[in-house]
């Protein structure tokens, strides 16, 4: 294998293993806290949390197959199986996050309407949209034979070579797929979350008002505490800016590559090279180990939980171990005990 190889099979190792326990991490979680079921975003969040699940066990594996072989990793008919998946679970992780960034908008833009407004049966009717947009567009190109091994990409995934007899058809359909999942998703994250982000500077002004009037009217504050206030003040600023940019950012940086390289080799084809197409699809799958802690694990909810649930199970072996010692400590002083004659 090429050095670029190596680094590049490393690097979906990494991705997998990452993926595989952030997400299980983040459905325990689920799971666990009855509060995070009852919330609204938690369908989205489950919803997104399993195609990334799925996408790790079932394409992320022959990548790793397909860099080592240099071929296809299975029969024509398993490839073809494992195409449909990843473009289904690809383009519905995608609408998902544009429905987690339409709530956000809700809840911060509507807080007091936001219950009546945004309710499970809306949540469910949106994952349906989600399911049946993702459904249409995967079975279209299975049904066309239009997926399979992809040599530039080592993965099965939409083939332009088993396309080469309705090449017009398949340039339509991959610029209406991107167009309809990446470019819409990506509009209406940028659209949602910077009036989220207006929403939450105009309330940082305020409270900076009354806190500046405050450190004002108190003439004998000390200077350490008059120089936390506007430490607090200028990080209150910067925090919104920061996970704005995280979501909007991971999103454009993880599939902005992999969109382009697909509009690009439908103009001109063989002139990609092979380390750059299957750099851009392993992007593409570092989401999937983005997500877990872009929108659930780095919260103070999720992050609560975990806290309660390591602490459970630590209490518990600590318990256990005591016991065990009890039990041990018990037995050997009955073993030096001996009856007397």
């Amino acid at each position: 294998m090429h050095i670029a190889d190596i680094a590049v099979f490393l690097f979906v190792v990494v991705i997998i293993v990452v993926s595989l326990l952030s997400n299980v991490v983040v459905v325990i979680c689920f799971l666990y806290n009855p509060e995070i079921r009852k919330q609204v975003p938690g369908l989205f969040i489950l919803n997104l949390t399993f195609c990334n699940l799925f996408l790790t066990v079932s394409t992320m594996p022959l990548t790793l197959v397909g860099l080592i072989n240099k071929g296809n990793p299975g029969s024509s008919g398993f490839c073809q199986t494992v195409g449909f998946l990843d473009t289904f679970l690809t383009t519905n992780s995608m609408l998902s996050m544009g429905a987690l960034s339409i709530d956000r908008w809700v809840a911060v833009v509507f807080p007091l309407s936001y219950h009546s407004r945004i309710r499970h049966r809306d949540a469910v009717i949106a994952l349906a949209y989600t399911w049946f947009h993702s459904l249409s567009f995967s079975t279209v190109a299975t049904c066309l034979s239009w997926v399979g091994y992809h040599h530039l990409y080592a993965s099965c995934t939409l083939c332009n070579a088993r396309a080469s007899d309705t090449k017009t058809q398949f340039i339509i359909y991959t610029v209406v797929l991107h167009s309809l999942t990446f470019l819409m998703t990506l509009i209406v994250l940028c659209v949602t979350y910077l009036k989220v982000l207006k929403v939450a500077r105009f309330h940082c002004k305020r409270i900076d008002v009354i806190t500046m009037q405050t450190v004002l009217l108190l003439v004998d504050i000390h200077p350490s505490v008059r120089q936390r206030c506007l430490d607090e003040q200028r990080q209150r600023r910067q925090r919104a800016t920061k996970k704005i940019s995280t979501f909007i950012g991971t999103f454009v940086v993880c599939f902005a590559p992999y969109v382009i390289t697909r509009i690009v080799e439908l103009s001109t084809p063989g002139h990609i090279s092979p380390h750059w197409g299957v750099l851009s699809k392993c992007l593409a799958y570092s989401k999937a180990a983005c997500d877990p802690f872009v929108y659930s694990l780095l919260r103070n909810q999720y992050r609560k939980t975990c806290s309660d649930l390591a602490n459970k199970i630590l209490k518990r072996s600590s318990f256990n171990s005591s016991v065990r010692s009890v039990e041990n400590g018990r037995a050997t002083d009955t073993n030096n005990t001996k009856p007397t004659q």
